[in-house]
Parts: C-alpha cells; structure tokens; sequence
C-alpha cells in the first residue's frame, strides 16, 4: 500500500506570507518520505467539512499545482477532484496537460461532480441540477481523452459541450491517470468503471469499502472493463501523526480488500512537520501490500 498526501487547509504557522514556502516544505517532505501522491482540494471557499469557515484561506488548485511541480521532482500531483464545473473541458484538458509537461509528465486528472453550492452561487459559477452535473463530467471525461489522442484533433459534439477541435498540442509527456472522486453507486461507480484509471471512497469503515468496491466490480462486468486495472483509493483522514502503530493496523484491513494508496491530511499549521513525524509509517504500509 502506498501513502498519499491530500492538503486541503492553508491555515499555516506565519500567515498568508508563509503560505508558499509552507507548501515547498511540504512537497519536500512528502517526497522525501516516500509518498507517491499529492494532492489539494479544487475549491474557491473553504468547505465546512474541515472544520473552518468559509472565510479562512482557500488556494486556486491548479496554479498551487503548478507551484507544486517546480518544488517536487518525483510525486504525482492532482486534484482531489476537480469540479467539473468550474472550467470548461477543453480548457481543463489544456490545463492538466500543461501541468504534465511542466511537471515532467507527473499530472493526475482527479474529477467529480461538484457538490458546493454556495461558491457557484458566490462567484457567479452556474450550478445545474446533480442529473446534468453528471452528464457533464461524462461528456467532460470523453473531451479529455479525446484532447490526450494525438491522432483525434477531430470535433466533439455532446448535448452540453460541442468543441470544432480537440487540437491539444505539446501532447501530454505521459497521458494523465484519470481518477474519479465519490462513491455514488448508480453513476459515479459506473463512471469509474468505464473511463477511469483510479477511483476515490471514502475510509469510513472497511465495510463500507468492500460494499462499494463489489458494485464497482459489478460495473466492471456490465460493461466488460477490468476491474483490476483500477487504482483503488481510500481518503484516510488525519490521523495523530505519532500514533504509527494504529494506523498501520487500521490499513491493514483496508490493503486486503485491494485498496493501493491510503490518502491522509495534514491540518494547518507546519503540514511539513507533521508529515515527517508520520514519514515511518510508509514503509510499513508497503509491507502491507506484499503480504
């Protein structure tokens, strides 16, 4: 099992000014550790989930990737997800293959639905039903792969999005792993199943991963993909970074039901800091993978 590090607060030790360089010693220390992915939310306002308000600091995802990539050398790095309705396909395909190329091909589309209604309405960002949110990130996900085919500069006509060309020149330096984001078992399991490279659940009980990973499975064989090629992720939380013992354990059921990466969340803070502390537990979680 490998370890993934998602930064979704930028509450840091220093204020706004130390924002860049918090985020440098993060990445540093990230890979330095072993970690295999990196990751922040793709929000404008912070989300309540995370315990702050709407107010506190919130970083535009894809230009902090762009920070990213020239302050880390080794780590994949993407959004854990994308809204689909915050740019336009075309211009998201141009934008994570700019990132791919920048980064040395690193670039990960992470993708889902979108769900946060109040920064739509607060920056002015349309926000349709969830039934057309849907339709979107399939049409969204059928543009990329398109925009990623350097022998299909062609046009796309969908209900939602019609592009004249998919011209999408540099090509990436390695085409973009997709992962979709959320465990919505009608469509976004089924979404998965048929375009994407990864998927991400949430780590609330093993339980409850075994139940959405057999409906993956289930999608799999309706539409006769692979099951096994599929990166399966879990978003573990933030767990004491010293209690390394722990942690490992409650991986460890997670790993047996082919969970690969265990995605874990610094808090504000020195997020650095705290990922040096729990740095050991990485080898430990490769153990888990081999057994």
């Amino acid at each position: 099992m490998d370890l993934g590090v998602h930064i979704p607060i930028f509450e840091f030790d220093g204020g706004t000014a130390a924002i860049a360089e918090e985020l440098a010693r993060a990445g540093t220390s990230a890979e330095q550790a072993g970690a295999t992915w990196l990751s922040f939310m793709d929000h404008f306002f912070q989300i309540e989930p995370t315990g702050l308000p709407a107010e506190a600091n919130m970083m535009e995802g894809y230009t902090t990737l762009g920070f990213m990539a020239a302050h880390t050398s080794t780590i994949e790095l993407g959004l854990l997800v994308t809204g689909v309705t915050y740019r336009h396909p075309g211009l998201l395909a141009k934008t994570v293959t700019t990132l791919d190329v920048l980064s040395g091909g690193r670039a990960a589309l992470g993708i889902g639905a979108a769900w946060f209604e109040r920064e739509h309405h607060g920056l002015g960002v349309p926000y349709p039903p969830v039934g057309e949110r849907f339709d979107r990130l399939e049409e969204t996900l059928r543009i990329c792969a398109q925009m990623w085919d350097p022998q299909n500069n062609g046009p796309f006509e969908g209900k939602h999005y019609q592009l004249a060309e998919t011209l999408c020149s540099p090509q990436p330096l390695h085409r973009p792993n997709v992962l979709i984001g959320g465990g919505g078992e009608k469509r976004t399991l089924r979404l998965v199943a048929q375009y994407a490279d990864a998927c991400n659940l949430f780590a609330s009980a093993p339980q409850d991963v075994a139940h959405k990973l057999d409906v993956l499975r289930r999608h799999c064989d309706d539409l006769g993909t692979d099951y096994d090629r599929i990166r399966k992720t879990v978003l573990a939380g933030s767990p004491d970074p010293t209690a390394h013992d722990d942690f490992v354990e409650q991986m460890a059921e997670y790993a047996r039901l082919g969970v690969d990466t265990a995605m874990v969340m610094p808090p504000g803070g020195a997020p650095g800091v705290w990922i040096d502390t729990f740095a050991p537990v990485v080898p430990r979680l490769a153990e888990l993978g081999s057994r």
